[in-house]
């Protein structure tokens, strides 16, 4: 190992050394009880809050996949995902936070998603426990994967080892973590995380641009590339048949001519925003935060967060290309595939920062994945243990035994993502926009309607879940392969049909009782104690 590579692992090492101490720090608080293992006992400051929910969010795909998108084909595909992600960060702190922390409360004071669903409808029989947890496991499973994608790539791209050792590595790691400490733990070290990955991106892009001779030269020599900096075009690299990008005998990488970047794309690319509305680990900090009055405060501090950090790692991607495209020298094989694109911001890392400081940089992708990967496994721990195993087949289990067997299935969690994740080949962006699909589908619709529809009901509620999770496999798999208008990000048919049947078949079934559209009411005029 040489001397750099050296000091970017001690660098690492001691950003890791001090997520295992703050894990130490809320391991006895968090051990109490579920309620505190899985909500933190709802005393989550606005900053923490805003921060966590974020960094939770975003993971390793911001630093790695939003990058290589931008890298790999230009502006358009990564700028419109951000936009649509941006708009739909801020609309669900606008109209979702303060209605589900209150009705959260009100609905027997529900601590996971499903919990809350079944609480919402009062239902005996748990169905909606039972399916909420199982789609919940399903794309919490494949989401865990792309981040132990990510880890295997960083330490692989870093350290020159195999690929699947580092990635199991990265792993083991995370679980440990997440097993120790809990939602509090994940949540304070999401804060920190949070603020790393911002400082990392910053000082990258900074860094970056200069080296490329200012904004004006990366925005001049981007033009050069046909479509590249276009929010209606799209650049091509000319491949061979492995996806290997051609480059010229003066080391310049080729690119045919532009591609079309119609409507129907751009409104692809802006439905991101939509899964919001269904992602777990965002409306989870909506439930656990110790003030609904602070909410405002915290979706302040959030889209300040989202929109600088989504701009920059586009910006990123873009000023790499720019840095690489006509350099020999520096262009290397590492960045010559669609996959191995996802590695421009490690390669700028590298390439412009002093070994310690560059681990620290590292350390920013690290903070992304551990502070996504710890709330996927948490949240799908707490959705079987606490709704399935303590809600269905053992109902007078204990809250030792509740969190024993969460500890149980975070691994069991853990080995399948594993296993996914055995590809090297998997691009996170793909990865990662399929699991979103599902969860945005899936919980989507029916979060909205069950705030704000008095009607629905809960075999509306059912049909929704079902019906919305069922089209995303649907649409991914057999319709999208038809192409043309079919070939749209599977999330914006799969919610309109969720919210379909969540329509037709509350209407067409018996209304909500009473007890329902009082808790309703009270929700709604704010008749709920904080």
């Amino acid at each position: 190992m040489s001397g750099d590579t050296l000091q970017i692992l001690i660098a690492m090492i001691s950003y890791m050394a001090v997520v295992i101490v703050i894990g130490l720090i809320f391991a006895k608080k968090a051990n109490k009880s579920s309620e505190n293992y899985f909500l933190g006992g709802r005393s989550l400051g606005p900053w923490v809050t805003a921060m966590s929910a974020e960094a939770s969010d975003m993971s390793g795909w911001l630093l790695m996949g939003l990058p290589g998108v931008a890298y790999w084909c230009g502006l358009a595909d990564a700028a419109w995902t951000a936009i649509g992600l941006a708009v739909g960060t801020y609309f669900n702190w606008l109209i979702v936070s303060k209605r589900l922390r209150r009705y959260s409360i009100r609905a027997n004071n529900s601590i996971t998603l499903p919990e809350f669903f079944s609480n919402r409808f009062r239902e005996e029989k748990k169905v909606i426990v039972s399916i909420a947890a199982i789609f919940i496991l399903v794309f919490f499973t494949v989401y865990a994967s792309s981040c132990f994608v990510t880890c295997g790539k960083l330490f692989s791209a870093l350290f020159g080892m195999d690929y699947v050792p580092m990635m199991i590595l990265g792993a083991v790691f995370v679980l440990l973590y997440t097993i120790l400490g809990g939602f509090l733990a994940e949540s304070a070290s999401d804060f920190m995380q949070g603020i790393v990955m911002f400082i990392a991106l910053t000082l990258i892009v900074i860094i970056s641009t200069i080296k490329a001779g200012g904004f004006s030269a990366v925005a001049e020599n981007a033009q050069s590339i046909p479509g590249f900096l276009e929010f209606f075009g799209l650049a091509n690299p000319v491949v061979d048949e492995a996806g290997v990008q051609f480059v010229s005998e003066q080391g310049v990488a080729l690119f045919g001519e532009r591609s079309d970047y119609g409507i129907l794309t751009v409104c692809s690319m802006l439905a991101w925003g939509l899964g919001y509305f269904g992602m777990p680990q965002v409306l989870l900090r909506f439930m656990a935060i110790r003030k609904e009055s602070e909410l405002k405060m915290s979706r302040r501090i959030a889209m300040i967060w989202v929109v600088i950090s989504l701009a920059v790692a586009v910006f990123i991607g873009i000023v790499g290309r720019v840095l690489f495209m006509n350099n020999p020298d520096m262009i290397g094989d590492a960045l010559l595939t669609k996959t191995t694109a996802e590695n421009i911001f490690i390669t700028l890392s590298t390439s412009f920062l002093p070994p310690i400081l560059a681990g620290f940089v590292m350390a920013g992708i690290l903070a992304a994945t551990i502070s996504s990967s710890d709330s996927y496994l948490l949240i799908s721990a707490s959705a079987f243990a606490k709704n399935i195993y303590q809600g269905i087949f053992k109902k007078n289990a204990s809250d030792k035994q509740v969190m024993t067997m969460s500890r149980i299935t975070l691994l069991a969690i853990s080995v399948v993502a594993i296993i996914i994740a055995l590809d090297e080949d998997s691009v996170i962006f793909q990865i990662v926009s399929f699991a979103w699909a599902g969860f945005g589908a899936t919980f989507g619709p029916i979060m909205i309607f069950s705030l704000f529809w008095k009607r629905v009901n809960r075999a509306g509620a059912i049909a929704g879940m079902v019906s919305g999770a069922a089209m995303v496999f649907l649409w991914k798999l057999v319709i999208s392969k038809l192409g043309g208008v079919f070939a749209i990000y599977e999330l914006l048919p799969a919610f309109i049909f969720s919210s379909i049947c969540i329509v037709v078949v509350s209407l067409l079934t018996k209304a909500p009782g009473k007890e329902i559209e009082e808790d309703f009411e009270a929700v709604k005029t704010g008749a709920v104690s904080e």
